[in-house]
């Protein structure tokens, strides 16, 4: 039997050329037409593994998901390094992949990996001690700070040209110009700055927890 010309079609293969158009063009850039297109095949076909480009969007954001590492919360760390180790691969995930965070933003659904990611945070909360609705409440707090730090660069936002920062008017922006060409430093700085700071007021919370038991 002689061999396909083009690689079969999959769930696997369309996630991927999905992920790929999203990273590249943004969400509104993915149709069935278009995917289609990118992977050489009819409209319909890809019907036969997804239902709507919805779906596929959904499947786009869960294998996203799956890029984060959940080993922190099994292998005997304390909850509060595993916390931090988590949210900086989670933020990683996203980082790299930042077009699709409006659509995980949505919450878990059914995406088995961001299930996965939710039952995790929560378990390793809930082992260590804390209340159920205070372990509810921390997965909440730590998903909206990753993915908000996700969604774009706050140095980044800085026009580069000076003449856009008159004194007059923004006395303490004189060195704002060159805030973009330093983003990756200021970004991840600013990440962990916040981060230390929920983790302490964690702490703190959990101290309090601890004498109450």
């Amino acid at each position: 039997m002689a061999r396909p010309r083009k690689p079969l079609l999959s769930p696997g293969r369309i996630v991927e050329t999905a992920r790929a158009l999203v990273d590249a063009e943004g969400l509104a850039a993915v149709s069935t037409r278009r995917l289609a297109a990118e992977l050489g095949v009819s409209g319909p076909s890809l019907y036969n593994h997804f239902r709507t480009k919805d779906e596929i969007l959904e499947a786009v954001a869960d294998s996203v998901s799956a890029q984060v590492d959940l080993s922190m919360f099994e292998d005997g760390r304390d909850w509060r390094t595993a916390l931090h180790d988590w949210a900086v691969s989670y933020r990683a995930a996203l980082r790299a992949h930042p077009n699709i965070v409006p659509v995980l933003a949505r919450g878990p659904g059914r995406r088995p990996a961001a299930l996965r990611l939710a039952d995790a945070v929560y378990g390793a909360m809930a082992d260590a001690g804390w209340p159920p609705a205070q372990a509810t409440s921390i997965g909440a707090l730590m998903r909206y700070f990753v993915m908000g730090s996700a969604l774009g660069s706050f140095a980044g936002g800085f026009v580069t040209d000076m003449s856009a920062y008159d004194p007059a008017d923004y006395p303490h922006l004189g060195q704002a110009h060159l805030l973009a060409e330093r983003q990756d430093k200021i970004d991840e700085r600013a990440f962990e700055t916040g981060l230390a700071a929920l983790l302490d007021g964690l702490a703190h919370q959990y101290e309090q927890v601890a004498r109450t038991r």
